[in-house]
Formats: structure tokens, sequence, C-alpha cells
């Protein structure tokens, strides 16, 4: 106790580790011991130091200030969260083999802890979910924050008790697109149900279930925002997409959007606006690009009509054009 109040004391005067014996300041750490000795007298300072260097090779700087020494955050799109125990291993803290009893008992341990893992329901039931939602989050292309909303919804529904006996594969297809329709990001209910192996009126169904008993509240969609996907894939130009979301927005004024489809919508305010801007295409192809069928996009053309009793907004061809991110 003495020797390690002159140890602070010394290391507060001179601002570095000193020996409390000689006084030397050439202090050599033993990594293999995990010891700090004095090269002077020899005497031990400390034993058993972590090092909280990091436990790779780096071959420039680059990979040294990248790289971590810790694992993977927390994340609900992981069975268990990025918190899982592995045993595994033939050597002590210190590096040393273990004697032949000691590997014999650990390789018990290691058994029954995998066992413990793989064998209860509730996880079993996440490392299937949490597979086939890498799988249609990498295919529909959707970001991390969706990928975290969706595992959030499916793992609220697990624990009250809504997958039993239900398709674990459609529950993942609708917690997407539940989180869609939650941070805004426009991916269709057919576009999920495709990349999902169930079918697309079991995935509804799914999505209208997780909706009621869970009490989720998504967003309205708004016309605005299906107007850049249909016009990409028409290849219209940018003054008539821009057109499209002015007539829109005249509409939204006027109180004439509230009750209708948005998609229906969107697209027919992208054939106005072709009309008008010389940019013609048929209504077949923007009904097939919007998703929607030929009937729904005339009787929406002639309500957007009425509403705006034939007069069209103007825009400014020299504003810069938005971009949806």
């Amino acid at each position: 106790m003495v020797i390690k109040k002159k140890m602070e004391k010394r290391m507060n005067v001179e601002g570095e580790n000193s020996c409390p014996a000689c006084g030397s300041t050439k202090i050599i750490s033993d990594k293999d011991t995990g010891e700090t000795v004095c090269s002077e007298c020899g005497m031990v300072l400390t034993e058993t130091v972590m090092d909280t260097g990091p436990e790779y090779r780096a071959f420039n700087i680059q990979e040294a200030n990248d790289r971590r020494r810790t694992g993977s955050g927390y994340s609900y799109t992981i069975y268990d969260k990025g918190l899982s125990t592995v045993i595994k291993g033939d050597r002590d803290a210190k590096g040393n083999r273990l004697d032949s009893e000691t590997r014999r008992r650990m390789r018990r341990l290691q058994k029954q802890d995998n066992r413990s893992k793989i064998n209860e329901t509730h996880t079993r039931n996440l490392s299937i979910a949490m597979a086939e939602l890498d799988r249609m989050s990498s295919e529909l292309h959707l970001p991390k924050n969706v990928k975290e909303q969706a595992a959030f919804i499916y793992r609220r529904a697990l624990k009250e008790d809504l997958i039993r006996g239900r398709s674990i594969d459609a529950f993942v297809a609708a917690s997407i697109y539940a989180a869609c329709r939650l941070l805004k990001v426009p991916r269709p209910l057919k576009r999920v149900s495709e990349a999902s192996t169930r079918e697309h009126s079991e995935v509804a169904m799914t999505y209208r279930l997780l909706i009621r008993e869970l009490n989720i509240k998504p967003p309205v969609d708004q016309p605005f925002k299906f107007v850049p996907s249909i016009a990409s894939k028409l290849g219209v130009r940018q003054p008539t997409e821009r057109l499209a979301v002015e007539i829109l927005r005249a509409a939204d004024k006027r109180k004439g959007l509230t009750g209708k489809d948005p998609r229906g919508l969107a697209a027919a305010a992208l054939y106005m606006a072709c009309q008008e801007n010389d940019d013609r295409r048929v209504q077949r192809v923007i009904a097939e690009a919007a998703g929607t069928t030929e009937v729904t996009l005339r009787n929406r053309y002639r309500g957007l009509k009425e509403v705006l009793d034939d007069e069209l907004p103007t825009i400014d061809h020299e504003a810069p054009v938005a971009t949806v991110q």
C-alpha cells in the first residue's frame, strides 16, 4: 500500500510512470506476461495488465484508423441483437494450453451453450426470420434504418404471440412493408410480395393483422412521392416531371386529392403533364408504370381537370429540380 502511494505521488510529480524503488523511468511493458517491470532494479510495478490495443495487423495508416477492437453494435436485425457469447479455444487467459480434462469439460460446455441457443423456440424463430429479412432487404435495396424498423416490428409481433401457427416469411414481408410505410420509403406492397416467398394475398392479410394488433398508424401516402419513380420508368423529361408535381400541388390546395388512390393521381398528373409538354405517352404505358389500371387513370384524369378547371399551373423552367433520395 505504501509503495502504491509512493508510485502514485511520483507519477503525479514527474508526470510519467517511474519506479518507486529506484526512481528510474525506464519501464518495460511485457505483453506476454502482462507485467510492467523496471529495467534498472527489476521490480514488478503492475501485473495482469490488459492490452487495449487491436487484435489484428495493420499494414498502413488507413487500416489502423478504420478498424476497431470492438465488434458490431447493438442491432435488432441480429437474432441475439449482436450480444452473443461464444465458448471456444483450448488455451487459458495467459496462453497456456489446457489439460485434457479441462478441454473435455470446455467442449461439453460449448455443446450445451450451442444447444441452449438453438433449441429455444423464440431464438430459433428469430434466427430464421432475420435470415429472411436480410435476403428481402438486399433484394428490395432497403436502407439500414428501414431494416432495423422492420426487425423491431417483427420482434413486437413475436412478443405478442401473433406468429404462432402462421408463416414466418409472411410476417417478415408484412413487417418490411409496415416499416417502409412508417419511414416513407416508396416500396409498394406488390413489389414486397414479389420479393417474398408467400402469396400477395397472404402478405396483405398479415399486414392488416399487424396494423390492427400492434396499433401501428402509418402515415397516408401522398401522390407526390410516386411521381419520380413513375417518371423514371417512363423516361419523361424533367420539365414534364416538374409540371406533374405542380399539378398535384395545385389540386391539393383545392382539396382535390382527398380519398383518392395516390398512384392513380400521380399517373393522371403525369399523363396531363405529358400532354401539355408534348411529351406524349399512351395511357396503357403510364398505367403499367404506375401499377394501376387505365380505367383508374382516366377517372383520376377527369377528376384533376374538374378540380383545376382546365387551368394548369405554370412552372419556372430555370428553377432547380428537387431530387428524391
